[in-house]
């Protein structure tokens, strides 16, 4: 997720995201069943898809997180893809996620297993699935249905319909929660911004980034629905 630099690329960035939602709205279900039946895909539980080198990281929808800080609340952090950041150093991101362990591997898989399958988050139900517009390799820009094609799983399994009406809700259901929380986060940012006599500065940006990545504590406002939390934490802090 790339950072903004200017109020108007804001505006311009909520106008897309609100597109992209009316064009979710609108995308043709059987073209969607029609993908997932062809792909078949059947996990082999090899455990790729939960690892930060696989996936990046896991990002938690309000539910999500209200259900990682009952089960481990030391594993949740601001995402780490800071969106914006003020004339002052401060930094803004649309939400949290979960951290890693030091290998790289999800908090919550262990000997290659989820341990809270049954409570696993949203994303890790409807993975591999996918439905949002993504640049892929020919540079080009699209709906993506079906995330690490080849790279994991089997394919060529048979998926009732039943099967696939569920994915379907499911995966669209969570790709139009995710673009309402980035939405509601950037017009939060317009308001404070406004409020406060902020703007996004790219060379503070990119400074205060240096520092993060050697090591030096930044603050980070995370959006929360309503307003900001605020954190204070260092590059360290997304492992466990």
């Amino acid at each position: 997720m790339s950072s903004l630099h200017s109020l108007k690329g804001v505006r311009s960035r909520i106008e897309d995201l609100s597109l992209e939602l009316e064009e979710l709205c609108c995308f043709p279900e059987d073209e969607f069943r029609a993908i997932i039946k062809e792909v078949g895909f059947s996990c082999t539980l090899c455990g790729r898809c939960c690892t930060r080198e696989f996936n990046d990281h896991v990002f938690l929808l309000d539910d999500d997180l209200e259900r990682a800080r009952r089960i481990r609340p030391e594993a949740v952090v601001p995402a780490p893809y800071f969106e914006l950041c003020d004339q002052h150093g401060i930094f803004y991101v649309s939400g949290y996620s979960l951290k890693c362990k030091e290998n790289g591997e999800c908090v919550f898989l262990e000997n290659n297993r989820c341990i809270i399958y049954e409570e696993r988050f949203r994303i890790c139900r409807i993975y591999p699935y996918m439905l949002h517009r993504e640049y892929g390799d020919d540079g080009m820009r699209g709906w993506r249905q079906i995330s690490g094609l080849n790279e994991h799983g089997d394919y060529g399994r048979e998926i009732t319909d039943d099967e696939c009406t569920r994915i379907i809700q499911e995966t669209t259901s969570y790709e139009k929660d995710f673009l309402k929380k980035e939405i509601g986060f950037y017009r939060c940012c317009l308001q404070y911004f406004g409020e406060h006599g902020l703007r996004p500065v790219r060379k503070v940006y990119d400074q205060k980034m240096r520092d993060f990545d050697d090591g030096r504590a930044v603050t980070v406002f995370v959006f929360n629905g309503k307003g900001f939390d605020r954190h204070d934490l260092r590059k360290s802090d997304y492992y466990m």
